[in-house]
């Protein structure tokens, strides 16, 4: 499966477009990184318990994204874009979402 920001990924040719996908996720805070987090605010520097958290859920709602092109008979999803918001205290949504396509390889010109 091919994942690409781009409309048109450099060296392949879009031949089939299968439609919208879409995967997310809601995390919720942890206690231990609420913790860390007032500290650091004191001091300074950057939230490394919320990046983690952050990455952890950017990766679920990508994987979730690409099995829902895969169940569709996609090979690649191009314009990958994602979004955040923030579902009550303490929780964030993390949405990736992107147009699934069946791509081929441009052949060389001769």
């Amino acid at each position: 499966m091919i994942l690409s920001t781009l409309e048109n990924p450099a060296g392949y040719r879009v031949v089939r477009h299968v439609g919208l996908v879409q995967g997310s996720t809601v995390r919720s805070k942890h206690v231990g990184r609420d913790i860390m987090a007032g500290l650091k605010e004191i001091v300074g520097g950057e939230l490394r318990g919320y990046t983690e958290l952050l990455n952890e859920a950017r990766e679920e709602a990508t994987s979730r994204m690409r099995a829902a092109a895969e169940e569709l008979g996609a090979n690649a999803i191009i314009s990958i874009r994602y979004g955040t918001a923030n579902i009550g205290s303490g929780a964030a949504e993390v949405l990736a979402y992107g147009t699934a396509v069946e791509i081929v390889a441009e052949q060389a010109a001769s």
